[in-house]
């Protein structure tokens, strides 16, 4: 028997993101930011130059952990394609079963494709290793290769 691999939810909940969606602050607004505290700083008392460099090497870093953590999202996503997974609705009802056939990316966000319906990474409830494709005879072909389910055309070598 299988058993399912959990994945991590890392996608705020939906609470966390409407507060969050209002309180982004982007490149842009936080150079405008430093022009106003430059700007309005005490002339005998001024701040200095490598404080600010700080304050901006720090925003560099967080934006590009930011983009790294969507970049990661959807290597997860497209390494599901294949895979059995199990999904909770977002309308609540019981869990599905099915094979992931593709990934769809809107917005920078990739939601999995199973049986033709869209389910976001934290709808995720597990992912089932596949067994290995048996002949008619009810053993794994000689060799020592097995077939892709979704592809019966490619093989592995074990």
């Amino acid at each position: 028997m299988s058993s399912p691999i959990n994945y991590i939810n890392t996608t705020p909940s939906a609470a966390s993101q409407s507060t969050a969606g209002s309180q982004t602050l982007n490149q842009a607004n936080f150079l405008q930011l430093l022009v106003t505290q430059m700007s309005s700083q005490d002339p005998l008392n001024p701040q200095s130059d490598t404080d600010f460099a700080a304050q901006l090497a720090q925003f560099s870093s967080l934006q590009e952990s930011q983009d790294m953590q969507a970049d990661l999202a959807n290597i997860q996503a497209t390494g599901l394609i294949g895979q059995v997974v199990t999904v909770l609705p977002k309308t609540g009802g019981s869990a599905v079963t099915g094979v992931v056939s593709s990934v769809q990316i809107s917005s920078g966000t990739p939601s999995i494709i199973v049986n033709n319906q869209p389910y976001g990474l934290s709808q995720i409830e597990g992912v089932m290793a596949l067994a290995p494709a048996t002949t008619p005879g009810g053993s794994t072909p000689a060799g020592g290769t097995t077939s892709h389910p979704t592809n019966p055309n490619s093989t592995t070598s074990s």
